[in-house]
């Protein structure tokens, strides 16, 4: 017996994704809320919105990939959200909603998924979107096609998967069929991978998806142009045009806002923000995701866990939250931001109190009386981890580790510390999809994801566990457990859930915070 999609939707939410409902905290200019002509996330103004005109949007970080089952990158993925949808897609409130799909329906014993297709949806090129082409796309991500392209990130997650069909109902709309091996309740929050056209073939040049907005072009280091999509079966987007303008870091970016160049810029720090209300309003949420120092567990003296621990206690979170953010952000004790609420493990925060003379013990005790030498490699264009590191090396000199930082470019990042994992220690943000698995998983020593090196079969046992489980209590049990093993491991100095500064023209309404990191501009437009 199958219920149908909305009942089943509003069951899943209440079980598993409403947590994210406290991803986002804004401030008075927040741009929340209905709008004038009754869409939701769309600002009431006493003027109303303006249909039409072009943006200019600010990033710090180049593509990886156009391809959306190719891409690593959180920065890609947030602007790729403009382009792709998946059968379902996420909403402002962290609630899965149709896309793709109009209905889905889950079987009693959580084994079946049946997905009954939107009429009429059209890809970019005009194509109508068919059954076919979405059995693909969720095969090539689950890595069932019988060609496997060995640049397609195959999501773990979907491993459950035994097969995906087509057919059509008795009306005759289009139906697809998910059928596991396993059941997981936490399916659905992986099946926003993008549905793409069977049969085209430059995905990796001229991307083709179903959102709100299509391609115009890419220059790689300067510019991702997107237009209004007037094919689109949603709400459609006010502004014609959106150019992603690529900033090589967060100053260079801050120095064009000053002259006026860029009119939306999601990654200042709180200081730049300070200078920027004359011409723009400053929106503040949780950038939702984990800010820590990542430490390669291969690396010595990183393998010893008694020196992990002496970090733990050697930095100050506190004082990082004041100095780089103002006192804003959430602090963290392991592998799970806030915004997942029923899953987020409040009692881990603290597992390190600040004590230098507990570090100096720690490290002492582990052949290092005097400290070491380290290199922490970050991003420059992420101006806010440059400054998470500038004053962590201060902090780590009171217990006698010499630290420099190794500013690396995007994409040496991606490649050397990320995929070859040729590192010491890492300051960055980590993303995740709407499953509290997918916040834990780089951790299974199996993982492709990995790249901090860490392996504990307790881990393995207890997340394989979680994945299975169908009972909620349960299942929140386990993935509190998994963050209580990642801090008593110190798995990696966890700091916080970075607060988001984002300067918006003052010209402009519509901005809207998301509990996942995506930048929406189909809700942005004009005031009048």
């Amino acid at each position: 017996m199958k219920k149908q999609g909305k009942i089943l939707l509003a069951l899943l939410l209440i079980f598993g994704i409403s947590v994210f409902t406290a991803g986002c905290s804004k401030n008075e200019n927040s741009s929340d809320g209905q709008g004038t002509d009754g869409t939701d996330g769309n600002p009431t103004v006493t003027n109303g919105p303006v249909s039409g005109g072009e943006i200019i949007v600010g990033i710090t970080q180049d593509f990886d990939s156009l391809d959306p089952h190719k891409a690593h990158a959180a920065g890609t993925q947030e602007v790729m959200f403009n382009i792709f949808e998946g059968v379902v897609k996420p909403d402002k409130d962290g609630n899965l909603v149709p896309a793709v799909a109009s209905d889905v329906a889950i079987s009693e014993d959580g084994m079946t998924y049946t997905f009954t297709l939107r009429e009429g949806v059209k890809f970019h090129n005009g194509a109508l979107v068919t059954a076919e082409d979405v059995v693909y796309s969720l095969k090539r991500s689950a890595g069932l096609l019988e060609t496997v392209d060995p640049e397609v990130i195959v999501t773990s997650a979907l491993s459950c998967i035994s097969d995906i069909t087509a057919s059509k109902d008795a009306s005759g709309k289009d139906i697809v069929t998910v059928s596991l091996s396993t059941a997981n309740t936490e399916l659905l929050g992986y099946l926003t991978s993008a549905i793409i056209p069977k049969d085209y073939e430059n995905q990796a040049n001229a991307p083709v998806g179903t959102g709100p907005f299509k391609f115009v072009s890419y220059t790689p280091l300067a510019s991702f142009v997107m237009e209004k999509n007037p094919d689109y079966y949603g709400v459609a987007p006010y502004l014609d045009k959106v150019t992603f303008k690529i900033s090589a870091d967060t100053n260079t970016a801050f120095m064009e806002l000053l002259a006026g160049g860029i009119d939306i810029f999601p990654y200042l720090t709180s200081e730049q923000a300070s200078q920027l209300t004359d011409n723009y309003n400053i929106e503040v949420g949780t950038a939702n995701l984990v800010q820590a120092l990542f430490l390669n567990h291969t690396e010595k003296p990183f393998d010893d866990i008694r020196v992990r621990q002496a970090m733990c206690y050697a930095i100050n979170r506190t004082e990082i939250l004041d100095m780089v953010a103002d006192g804003k952000g959430t602090l963290i004790g392991s592998n799970m931001f806030a915004g997942f609420a029923k899953y987020f493990n409040a009692d881990v925060v603290d597992t390190y109190p600040h004590n230098i003379e507990k570090a100096k013990e720690l490290l002492a005790d582990a052949g290092y009386p005097d400290g070491f030498e380290m290199t922490i490699t970050v991003p420059s264009n992420y101006q806010f981890h440059v400054d998470t590191a500038q004053v962590i090396v201060e902090q780590l000199k009171q217990v006698g580790i010499t630290a420099k930082i190794n500013l690396v470019e995007w994409s040496s990042w991606l490649e050397d510390t990320y995929r070859g994992r040729q590192y010491q220690t890492t300051i960055v943000g980590l993303d995740a999809n709407l499953a509290p698995s997918d916040v834990l998983k780089r951790y299974r020593s199996t993982a492709s994801s990995n790249f901090l090196n860490y392996v504990n079969e307790e881990f393995d046992r207890i997340f394989a566990l979680a994945i299975a489980e169908t009972d909620d209590a349960a299942k929140v049990a386990y993935y509190k457990q998994l963050q209580e093993i990642l801090a008593n491991d110190a798995a990696s100095v966890y700091i916080q859930d970075p607060a988001s500064y984002v300067a918006v023209n003052k010209k402009l309404a519509g901005y809207t915070f998301y509990p996942l990191y995506v930048q929406d501009m189909s809700k942005v437009y004009f005031v009048k």
